[in-house]
């Protein structure tokens, strides 16, 4: 969920660390001071008077300097926070009721003392698996640690890792190439693990500025901005999601060869020794410098494979940089740039009518999700609430085996053709376009027809569909569909539908209306809704230039008393003419609508469309 979002469910108490944190920050002249200060001066120079927007715009300004303040917290040898960070950076754990995250955290704990043992005996079984070198690597990272750490009690002070101690050990881990896992694993056999109660945990986060929570809704929230940031503390170069995306493009030598060089057991199938891979914390840079490749490989033939692996399998032309490092960062920022983009890929009616028929075909893959992502709903197969946690459609179907992404292409009839993942993203792109083709159905909430052409939606969603469509033909036509200034106009009373800005304090409203019955007829209820929103607009010095009323039809009684008013400059317009506009539109001179157009009571489609022919 991204940080606007966030802040706008919550009251300023529970902002309240997160703003005192930035406004810390704000006081010792970040880098990109200048810029907030621009920001800021829009209000009266307080954070707490900006906008959620705009506090979401300064995040980003001073998130080196924040990341700077994650790091002083490494310093606390017991702080934990490199545990509770790696629960919070898998995908689907940026939402969390407390007694999930407890859960979350429980596990954690018990899984790390396990690991933690299992290692221990791996460093002293002269028999174990791990390559002599690799046991090497453990032994000098662990002796250099446990002197850092002990030193401090030897010379009768608190046991603490210096700022410079731990630079030096960041290092060493680096040139040992060690993975985050690993290093985790060898701190905790040194640092005592001590399981801390959950209402600390939360609090220490909440104080920290990494979490939000909610006392009514017992929830934890971390921004999607902020789990981004946290993966570069844990030098996490993409997200899980990506990192399975490329490692599922690998032949399975090549995973095994990955698994050995990281002591991941052998005897896991390969699907399981991806995730492994994933949650090891292996480097991605490390992965694509070196381990994906046969011993004695030239640095063109790596490039070569690198660049093939990009344009093949990930669709990606002319992976930029001339040396390999610049091309592995190239894919990096590729790989930013998609968690960033908000579009979906394909129509949110798209993702929904995916999920619904991968259900149908794959009865097992909410489960699946659920174990996968850690979600604790019961269903999660609804497009809102994945992306809620940042999921897309090529993520869900990223996780399908080769089986079931063939059976599901054969049971909804799909191009076999070509890669499979595109193939059905392709497939379900046209949803948006299905559901214009059916404006006129959805208007008169037929749900047979609906059905009847592939288009499944509850009888209760129909009028929010409508409104929906309807937006987005008046996008189509080049208005200015306004719906951040709508929001400041309405008010709780009065909550018009749509508002057309032309500039210039102008504007039209737009009301849509379905039914079921032959002729809308209620004239006398949606002109006292009309002239409330007509007063309110006039209330902010707006200059009304039209009033339109959209519906499946009118009855002639309805047309006769719209014609009679003398308050409104209303015209009316069937879902049936607009949906003929639309498409005439599209094949006309015009780059923009001439709303001078919408001049009749009952607008005259014939006369439009001669006019958009010339």
């Amino acid at each position: 969920m991204k940080l606007e979002k966030i802040l706008d469910k919550l009251g300023s108490l529970e902002k309240n660390s997160f703003i005192k944190i930035i406004d810390n920050i704000i006081s010792k002249n970040p880098k990109n001071a200048k810029e907030i200060e621009k920001t800021l001066s829009s209000s009266d120079k307080s954070l707490k008077t900006v906008d959620n927007q705009n506090i979401s715009n300064i995040f980003e300004l001073i998130s080196t300097e924040f990341i700077d303040h994650i790091n002083c917290e490494f310093q606390e040898a017991n702080s934990q926070l490199d545990i509770l960070i790696d629960i919070i950076i898998r995908d689907g754990n940026c939402i969390m009721r407390q007694d999930w995250f407890s859960r979350l955290y429980e596990n954690e704990m018990k899984s790390l003392k396990i690991k933690i043992k299992t290692l221990n005996t791996e460093l002293e079984n002269d028999k174990s698996e791990l390559s002599d070198s690799r046991k090497r690597d453990y032994k000098i990272y662990k002796s250099c640690l446990s002197v850092a750490y002990t030193n401090d009690i030897t010379n009768n002070r608190e046991a603490k890792i210096t700022s410079d101690e731990l630079s030096i050990i960041l290092n060493l881990s680096k040139q040992l190439g060690l993975s985050q896992e690993e290093i985790k694993l060898i701190n905790y056999s040194i640092l005592p693990v001590k399981k801390v109660e959950i209402q600390d945990v939360i609090n220490n986060l909440k104080n920290l500025g990494i979490a939000f929570y909610s006392k009514k809704e017992n929830t934890i929230y971390v921004a999607d901005e902020m789990v981004r940031l946290l993966r570069k503390v844990r030098r996490k170069e993409v997200a899980d999601k990506f990192y399975r995306r490329t490692l599922k493009l690998l032949r399975e030598p090549i995973i095994n060869q990955i698994a050995k060089n990281h002591n991941i057991d052998r005897k896991l199938n390969t699907s399981q020794k991806i995730e492994k891979i994933i949650k090891g914390g292996i480097s991605f840079t490390e992965l694509l410098s070196n381990d994906i490749y046969k011993e004695g490989i030239t640095l063109t033939e790596k490039k070569k494979t690198l660049n093939e692996l990009c344009e093949k399998s990930l669709n990606i032309q002319n992976l930029k940089g001339s040396t390999l490092e610049d091309k592995i960062s190239s894919l990096i920022e590729y790989f930013e740039n998609v968690e960033k983009d908000e579009k979906v890929g394909i129509s949110l009616d798209g993702f929904d009518k995916m999920l619904t028929e991968l259900n149908i075909s794959l009865p097992n893959l909410n489960k699946d999700l659920k174990e996968r992502f850690e979600l604790q709903d019961e269903y999660v197969l609804t497009a809102d609430y994945l992306l809620d946690y940042n999921l897309k459609p090529r993520d869900i179907l990223d996780l399908l085996e080769k089986s079931d992404l063939t059976k599901f292409i054969k049971d909804n009839g799909i191009k076999q053709r070509g890669d499979d993942t595109l193939n059905i993203l392709d497939h379900y792109k046209d949803v948006e376009n299905l559901y214009l083709e059916n404006y006129e159905n959805v208007a008169y909430r037929n749900l047979n027809l609906l059905k009847e052409n592939g288009i499944i939606i509850k009888e209760s969603e129909l009028g929010l569909k409508f409104e929906e469509l309807t937006k987005i033909i008046f996008k189509g036509l080049a208005f200015n569909v306004d719906d951040k200034f709508k929001n400041q106009l309405n008010t709780q009373k009065d909550m018009m539908d749509i508002l057309l800005n032309l500039g210039k304090n102008e504007i039209i409203i737009v009301e849509c209306k379905t039914s079921k019955e032959k002729g809308y007829n209620k004239f006398s209820s949606v002109s006292r809704q009309l002239k409330s929103y007509q007063n309110l607009a006039l209330k902010n010095n707006l200059r009304i230039v039209k009033i339109l009323l959209v519906a499946p039809e009118f009855s002639d009684d309805f047309v006769y008393d719209c014609e009679m008013d003398t308050e409104m400059n209303l015209s009316l317009l069937t879902a049936s003419t607009l949906s003929k506009i639309h498409e005439a539109f599209k094949s006309s001179k015009y780059e923009e609508f001439p709303h001078v157009l919408f001049r009749d009571i009952v607008i005259n489609e014939e006369r439009i469309l001669k006019a958009l022919s010339k």
